[in-house]
C-alpha cells in the first residue's frame, strides 16, 4: 500500500496530535475528520485526488493512529471536539470545508454547534449523529473494558482485525486490515483501543441532535448502502433534519466507503466542494 505519513505535531488538550497538509498553499482548504476505530489513513485516496484543487489537512484524533495514546487520556466526543476547534485555530482556517467520517461527523457537528467553529461547508459520510447508536458488540466492549484490555495479545489482534473487518461489505485489502489493525495492537495500542470505546455512548449525539435544523451551511450526506454499522436509513432520517441537506447513496459500499468506493466518495465530495453557495 502506498506510503501515509503524518509529518508535523500540535501539543493538544487531549495529548500529541499528528497531522500533515497537501495540496497548493493558496488553495480552498478542506479538513478531513477520520472516524473510530481508524485514522486519517481511510482518507488516503481522496485525499490525494482532492489536493489537486484543495488545500487539504488531515490529522489522527488523540487516541487514534499515529497521535498520542496514554493512560487516563481523555478521547471522548466531548474532548475531540474541543480538539478539533484547537487545530482549526492552529491552522489558521476561519471557514474551511470540512469532510468528515463515521465519530468524525459527531465531532465536526459538536465543534460547529457548541463551541462556534464555523465550515464554508460539510460533507457527512455515515457520521454518528443520530439515536440510538452503538451495537450490543460495541456497548459489552465499553461495558467491560477493564476485562477486555487484559486479553492475550494475540486474541486482542483477532478481535480487533475482525472488528474493522465488519466496517467494509466488499473486504478489505489485507495490507489496509493491517494498517487500521496495528496501532491498536501495541503495548499502549490495546488499553486505548477499550479506552475510546469505554469513554464513548449516545450522550455526546444526545447534546446537539435536537440542534440539526439551526445548520444553516451546504450539507452533504454520503451514506454507503451496505452499511451494517449504521443502516442507510438513518442518512434518510439525518437528512430530513438538516435543512436543505443533500443525499448521496454510494451503492455496494459498507461503513468504511473510502475503501470500498473510493472514487464514488471522491466524484461526490469533489462535485460538492466545487458547488457554490
Amino acid at each position: 500500500m502506498s506510503e501515509w505519513t503524518l509529518d508535523r505535531t500540535f501539543t493538544s488538550s487531549s495529548g500529541e496530535v499528528r497531522w500533515a497538509v497537501l495540496g497548493p498553499e493558496q488553495a480552498p482548504p478542506v479538513v478531513l475528520v477520520h472516524g473510530t476505530p481508524f485514522s486519517s489513513y481511510v482518507w488516503r485516496g481522496v485525499a490525494r485526488a482532492l489536493a489537486q484543487d484543495h488545500r487539504v489537512y488531515v490529522w489522527d484524533l488523540p487516541g487514534y493512529g499515529a497521535s498520542a495514546q496514554f493512560e487516563d487520556q481523555d478521547v471522548s466526543l466531548r474532548a475531540q471536539a474541543w480538539v478539533f476547534t484547537e487545530l482549526l485555530a492552529h491552522w489558521g482556517l476561519p471557514e474551511p470545508a470540512v469532510a468528515a467520517h463515521d465519530f468524525g461527523g459527531c465531532v465536526a457537528l459538536r465543534a460547529h454547534l457548541l463551541h462556534g467553529a464555523r465550515y464554508r461547508r460539510l460533507a457527512l459520510v455515515d457520521p454518528v449523529a443520530l439515536a440510538p447508536w452503538g451495537s450490543p458488540a460495541y456497548r459489552l466492549l465499553g461495558g467491560h473494558a477493564e476485562v477486555f484490555v487484559e486479553l492475550p495479545a494475540a486474541l486482542h489482534r483477532a478481535l480487533v482485525t475482525e472488528y474493522v473487518s465488519s466496517a467494509s461489505h466488499p473486504g478489505l485489502h489485507p495490507q489496509v486490515l493491517e494498517r487500521l489493525v496495528a496501532p491498536w495492537c501495541t503495548e499502549t495500542g490495546q488499553p486505548a483501543f477499550y479506552r475510546q470505546i469505554a469513554q464513548n455512548d449516545q450522550r455526546f449525539t444526545d447534546d446537539i441532535q435536537h440542534r440539526y435544523d439551526e445548520l444553516e451551511l451546504p450539507v452533504l450526506i454520503c451514506w454507503g448502502t451496505e452499511d451494517t454499522w449504521i443502516p442507510v436509513a438513518r442518512g434518510h432520517e439525518l437528512a430530513a433534519l438538516i435543512p436543505g441537506a443533500g443525499l448521496r447513496l454510494v451503492a455496494g459500499a459498507g461503513h468504511l466507503v473510502q475503501e470500498d468506493a473510493p472514487a464514488e466518495l471522491t466524484a461526490a465530495l469533489a462535485g460538492f466542494l466545487r458547488t457554490h453557495p
